[in-house]
């Protein structure tokens, strides 16, 4: 072997020996005495220590020895070019894997020898390993955060991270929010604001895109795509790739774990979305039930007050508690129709139309509700100048304006303002929020407010805001409120684009 040829071969990081026909080592390259050190056979380092020592003696374990001898029996035999095969070496420190080679030395057409090589093929093991684990483990179906759990646990295997975070796209504004983080320093608001344009990118290349950060230190960021669109990204950081060739397997895994993950976040949604649809549909039918059989005893008190208040008609007492009968009467056959219809909604009749447009219409066949406390509405309209792009019920919509504007107006100060507006989002859907100043709804009874028969309002039945939940959920849009001490109570209300709305029909229907 000439000087050249063998300086190549000393600066390979792969272990090469090479072997005559009868099994002896005749040559081994510089990385065989980094091999040797780091599994525990130091004495063994040099060439020399080597050489002429047979190579079954190097090799402990007797399946390994019979696997190498079938090898070179079929080698030998012309029925294959070479050979591969992965095993474990244990180290005194380690568990590792590594990747066997075995192709014949030829002179012309005769082999006179074998060469064997072998690589420590640990990480990448680990990667598929953890690859594999992953799958399985994001297979069944879980809640969000144990998936988020789950990816960053089994990431660290497969890529050692100094820093770990995955974040979310909101389908309604199309903002970045981290929806899970480890091991960085910084405050969630300001790892947000720093790695948004890294997950923006990544989302709007669809591709792994790759950043150095001021201290040397690789970042990496996956899209995390399912077939129904981008939910989101992750990043993962580290300072411990050393190579190009360890950049490229991240960069391959963190893609995989990604596509995994969005998989895994997309079913859980889903699930979520079918367990409460389900659980409301449930409670939906109770009340149903409850409101049918409330019908009749109250047609039956009403007819009886009012043949009391017939013949009863010039007793005072009388008639002014058979008025009260009566009213209460009223405010029950009203919360028996909600009941039913909570319970037994009609489908919706949806046709492209405007939101503002049907505000218009709750506006001005309400205004004496503002009028009777001496409030101002100050309206501040989204820009909209193309065809409606929204498909709605403006019957039902409009039974939702009514409910919060009416809840606005009683718990907003007399002679205070309301503010309505509305925008139109990047995404193409629509949102309104109303505004009051009136007293904050207490955090316990805040996060209860959509649910039915609960109501922080005094007399309040605890169907209305339900029902509006309800339907705005039909609508494939949402409906949310906010009450803080200092900036009052805002109802925030959002409907999505047709395409929006018929993206998330198609996934509800898989």
């Amino acid at each position: 072997m000439d000087a050249f040829a063998r300086r190549v071969l000393d600066a390979l990081p792969n272990t090469i020996y090479t072997i005559d026909l009868d099994g002896s080592i005749t040559s081994v390259n510089q990385a065989w005495s980094r091999f040797a050190e780091s599994n525990g056979a130091p004495h063994l380092a040099l060439e020399s220590d080597v050489r002429g020592r047979p190579i079954w003696a190097m090799i402990g374990d007797a399946a390994a020895r019979e696997q190498v001898e079938r090898a070179i029996v079929l080698l030998r035999s012309g029925r294959v070019d070479a050979m591969s095969w992965e095993f474990p070496c244990d180290s005194p420190t380690e568990r590792r894997t590594f990747l066997l080679q075995v192709a014949p030395l030829r002179e012309g057409h005769t082999v006179t020898g074998f060469v064997l090589s072998t690589i420590d093929i640990t990480p990448s093991h680990r990667a598929r390993e953890a690859l594999i684990d992953m799958g399985t483990a994001l297979s069944r179906t879980i809640e969000l955060d144990r998936v988020y759990h789950e990816v960053s646990q089994l990431l660290r295997r497969a890529i050692p991270y100094d820093g770990f975070a995955l974040a979310l796209v909101d389908e309604e504004t199309g903002e970045m929010h981290a929806a899970h983080s480890a091991g960085y320093d910084d405050h969630p608001d300001e790892l947000e604001h720093r790695l948004a344009p890294r997950w923006l990118e990544a989302m709007a290349e669809g591709r792994v895109v790759v950043h150095t950060t001021p201290v040397h230190a690789i970042e990496i960021t996956a899209p995390m795509q399912s077939r129904t669109g981008v939910l989101g990204a992750m990043t993962l950081q580290s300072d411990s790739i050393e190579s190009p060739q360890r950049l490229q397997e991240a960069e391959r895994v963190l893609a995989a774990i990604a596509g995994q993950t969005a998989v895994a976040i997309e079913r859980a949604s889903l699930v979520r979305r079918v367990e409460e649809k389900g659980r409301l549909e449930a409670i939906g039918e109770v009340a149903a039930g409850i409101a049918h059989e409330l019908r009749n005893p109250l047609f039956g008190i009403s007819s009886a007050a009012q043949l009391l208040r017939f013949r009863a008609r010039e007793d005072p007492v009388v008639d002014r508690n058979v008025g009260r009968i009566l009213r209460e009467v009223e405010r029950l056959n009203g919360m028996v129709t909600d009941l039913l219809e909570y319970g037994r909604p009609r489908p919706l009749a949806l046709a492209p139309g405007n939101p503002d447009e049907i505000w218009d219409e709750v506006l001005e066949s309400n205004r004496g509700l503002l009028e009777m406390r001496s409030l101002a509405l100050r309206r501040v309209r989204a820009e909209w100048h193309g065809l409606p792009n929204w498909e709605i019920d403006a019957e039902r919509i409009a039974q939702v304006f009514i409910n919060v504007l009416v809840n606005a107006v009683h718990a907003a100060p007399a002679e205070s303002e309301l503010t309505l507006t509305s925008s139109i989002l990047p995404t193409g859907g629509w949102r309104c929020t109303l505004h009051n100043g009136g007293t904050a709804i207490p955090p316990d009874a805040l996060a209860r407010v959509f649910e039915l028969f609960f109501s922080a309002k005094q007399g309040g039945t605890g169907i209305g805001l339900a029902l509006c939940h309800r339907i705005v959920d039909e609508h494939g849009g949402s409906i949310a409120i906010e009450s803080t001490p200092e900036a009052g109570t805002t109802v925030t209300i959002t409907i999505p684009s047709e395409e929006m709305a018929e993206r998330q029909q198609a996934t509800a229907g898989r």
